[in-house]
């Protein structure tokens, strides 16, 4: 034992290694009762501190979304970051942090980085999911190279520092002092919310929303909830209930905290219904992930990505024009036909925002996006989703256009990339594996054969070499390219808890004006055959069709 001050001592307490402890796409996601086990939690936050370097002094931010344990693991992580030696913890009030809080933190601070607690959309409560995430120093998710370190030393590990102390009151902004670490429970949204005044031109949204606009932004019980009541009610004018299910709660209510069409039906509904306001939105556990929908018109991630894109200019934060953009290897490829116009820089990278870091740090880029509900540009190093949809805001508030006329005109001149997702979840661990390695071994000989009527052009199991620091991410998932533009993608999910997610992307342009208002499934029904025939999914799995459409 150590002692730092009259009534703290640093102990090092015995453990001994899990060998289940290797982060994901966003973290170490896990069921609550595993998180629970015997020294679990700890064990992985000090692996994370052992491969940081040199901590002593360092600061430290920590947050998360309020699920089930949050509060338990933030108190243990602050012992632990107190015996290690860091000289500041800054904390969310009552632990809530956004995930891209935490990045705006790291950066606007100069923090070595930040734990994240947070299993993003995934369902909270005591028998639902927990994680962690470690964002580093430039305010990002942590490179393949440090979580891979971290769960080599957590293989390894035999020990942990922490010191006895009462529990910090995470309830009240103020300084605590444990030795020779200053405890920071800080306002959760303040710097947030200052910096998105920084990047949007509030004046003109708020004009517009008293000239009549109306929105609805369902927070879904989760982290954006205070957020989102300080941005649109507070400062931009909203009326009051524009935000609802504002309250995060441990098990959001009961509820998926993923905006899509499934678990936020709901919202969907109300805009398509008579008593629809011109505007709605959500976002998920964590805060990174957004739904857009306007009066009548649901929009598409990978089509929310092209047109703010295109209409970033109209921001006072990009009048200068876009570096770049960037999206995920499955998303759809709408957004390259922006950068192709704009005459700048289109990157495809791997499904996992730490992928963007580099050419975000370098200004190769400057929007970012995934298909699967996650946008965001330089500002921070993660997905943001209050930041998506204020950028939708301010586009609406300086066109003056519906987001269905807006969306429409993007159609007509850029083309309509039809796009959809069907995952099929809960698969067998090994029953996937098969799937995807049966695919692998029929990828040599499947480029200029057709199916259907269509060519195959080139079918690869896509492998991404970075362009800033020459590292490479392979077997990131495997691509069928058509000689006419369509796309089949296959990967395997990496943020589930249970079993095996297969992820199956389907993608064809139309430029035909007359075809550009087709339903989605119609118009991918021949490549939704194709792929079925190609990857063998429900003959070797057994399902019948897919668990969720997206």
């Amino acid at each position: 034992m150590t002692k730092i001050s009259d009534d703290i001592v640093i102990k090092t307490v015995a453990t001994k290694p899990y060998l289940d402890q290797m982060p994901g796409t966003s973290g170490l996601r896990k069921k609550v009762p595993v998180f629970q086990q015997e020294n679990y939690a700890e064990n992985f936050i000090q692996s994370i501190f052992d491969v940081s370097g040199d901590v002593k002094g360092k600061k430290l931010v920590i947050g998360g979304d309020g699920r089930f344990y949050n509060d338990q693991v933030i108190q243990k992580a602050i012992r632990l970051a107190v015996a290690n030696g860091f000289g500041h913890v800054m904390i969310g009030q009552n632990g809530i942090l956004s995930t891209p809080a935490v990045s705006n933190l790291i950066r606007k601070y100069k923090a070595l980085g930040g734990i994240v607690l947070s299993a993003s959309h995934n369902p909270g409560g005591p028998k639902q999911d927990f994680g962690i995430k470690y964002n580093i120093s430039n305010g990002g998710p942590a490179p393949e190279k440090f979580t891979n370190a971290a769960f080599e030393r957590s293989k390894l590990i035999d020990q942990y520092l922490t010191v006895e102390t009462s529990d910090i009151d995470l309830s009240q902004i103020g300084k605590h002092q444990i030795g020779a670490t200053t405890i920071e429970i800080i306002d959760s949204v303040a710097d947030y919310a200052e910096m998105m005044e920084d990047i949007f031109d509030f004046d003109a949204i708020r004009t517009y929303i008293q000239s009549g606009f109306t929105l609805q932004f369902d927070a879904m019980h989760a982290v954006t909830g205070p957020y989102a009541k300080e941005i649109f009610e507070k400062r931009l004018g909203a009326a009051e209930g524009s935000v609802i299910n504002a309250v995060p709660l441990p098990d959001f209510g009961g509820q998926h905290p993923d905006p899509n069409l499934i678990y936020a039906k709901g919202l969907y509904d109300l805009l398509m219904s008579d008593n629809a306001p011109d505007f709605g939105a959500a976002s998920d556990g964590d805060g990174d992930r957004n739904m857009i929908i306007g009066r009548g018109m649901f929009v598409a991630p990978s089509d929310s990505l092209a047109v703010l894109a295109a209409n970033a200019h109209l921001v006072p934060a990009y009048a200068a024009g876009l570096k770049g953009i960037a999206r995920s290897m499955p998303t759809s490829c709408a957004a390259d036909r922006v950068a192709e116009k704009l005459k700048i820089g289109m990157y495809e990278v791997p499904t996992g925002w730490k992928f963007f870091g580099n050419l975000l740090d370098h200004q190769m880029a400057t929007i970012c996006g995934e298909e699967s509900a996650g946008t965001s540009s330089d500002h921070v190093r993660e997905k943001d989703g209050l930041w998506a949809v204020l950028l939708w805001l301010n586009i609406l508030a300086v066109r003056r256009q519906s987001v269905a006329d807006i969306v429409n005109e993007h159609w007509r001149d850029f083309g309509r990339n039809y796009y959809s997702r069907h995952d099929f979840e809960g698969v067998d661990t090994d029953v996937a594996n098969k799937v995807m390695q049966r695919l692998r071994g029929e990828l040599a000989s499947l480029a200029g054969t057709s199916i259907d009527g269509q060519t195959i052009e080139k079918a690869d199991d896509f492998a991404y070499h970075d362009p800033v620091d020459q590292s490479v991410s392979a077997h990131q998932g495997i691509r069928i390219l058509f000689d006419n533009g369509s796309r089949i993608v296959v990967r395997l999910s990496g943020t589930g808890t249970t079993g095996a997610t297969i992820r199956i992307y389907i993608e064809r342009y139309e430029a035909d004006e007359d075809k550009l208002a087709l339903d989605t499934q119609e118009a991918l029904a021949e490549l939704i055959a194709i792929a079925e025939k190609i990857i063998q999914v429900k003959a070797i799995t057994g399902f019948e069709a897919p668990t969720a459409i997206i």
